[in-house]
């Protein structure tokens, strides 16, 4: 018998937000007590929770959320389980994603590499090492995906991107608490210094955004849920991603969810 899977993470005020964006906020406008009926205002970026970034995040005329063909948003795909071989400031390749599992053209794809269990909400959360030490992929994902022809892939990270490849490694808390340099240290110590060039070079900043947007292939951050679950993991099942039918929106809320 076929069942259900939750691939997201709880979201509210409490939940990890993407640096320099502001915050979720939430409050009640009416109480039950006073008006006969619970009501509340919420304010809020669209980057933190589970979310679909769609084309429009970083390309002026690119798809916006409404605009996403719904047959994209469900079907078969793979969760490439890649938790055993990834620490602080991983790096995973095309090479280790086929290892395991049979992706085929078209397929939704989803990585687990087991960061979800450091987002805020879980037992063993850390906030830091969520945003600022997650692993990421080499550059060479953004091609590979391309001749997958596959539209719609994601992460249980806060972002596709290496944090080398992001604002985090490259600048965050500049002229403050210079996590950027924190960020740097720990990934030359990993990896080499000599080896940063080579690996993570300007061309590649926010390169699962910019070099994959253009072509329709956009991603779901912040996986959660029962991603972790062996039972999903590294065989063929189906998967959908449901963002609300925001129009004009460059990113929006979504649910995940696994059949198996």
């Amino acid at each position: 018998m076929t069942k259900i899977y939750d691939l997201s993470q709880d979201l509210n005020a409490d939940a990890s937000f993407w640096p320099f964006y502001p915050p979720f906020e939430v409050k009640y406008i009416k109480r039950k007590a006073e008006q006969g009926v619970n009501a509340q205002y919420i304010m809020t970026s669209n980057h933190m929770g589970t979310h679909l970034d769609a084309p429009k995040h970083f390309v002026t005329s690119g798809k916006t959320i409404e605009q996403i063909p719904i047959e994209w948003c469900y079907g078969p795909g793979v969760i490439v389980d890649l938790s055993d071989m990834l620490d602080d400031l991983g790096m995973f390749t095309p090479e280790d994603i086929e290892k395991r599992a049979d992706v085929r053209e078209g397929d939704i794809l989803f990585i687990h590499t087991g960061w979800h269990k450091y987002s805020f909400f879980s037992p063993t959360g850390d906030e830091e090492r969520y945003i600022q030490r997650h692993p990421g992929p080499h550059y060479s994902i953004c091609d590979w995906l391309l001749k997958k022809k596959i539209h719609i892939w994601g992460v249980d990270m806060i972002s596709t991107d290496h944090p080398m490849n992001l604002p985090i490694g490259r600048f965050l808390g500049k002229g403050g608490l210079e996590h950027w340099q924190k960020v740097r240290k720990l990934t030359e110590a990993k990896f080499g210094a000599d080896k940063m060039d080579e690996l993570f070079p300007d061309s590649a900043y926010q390169l699962t955004h910019n070099a994959l947007f253009p072509h329709d292939c956009m991603h779901v951050e912040n996986l959660g849920g029962d991603i972790g679950l062996k039972e999903l993991h590294n065989k063929r099942i189906t998967l959908g991603v449901f963002p609300w039918k925001f129009k004009g929106g460059e990113a929006a809320f979504c649910r995940a969810v696994a059949w198996a």
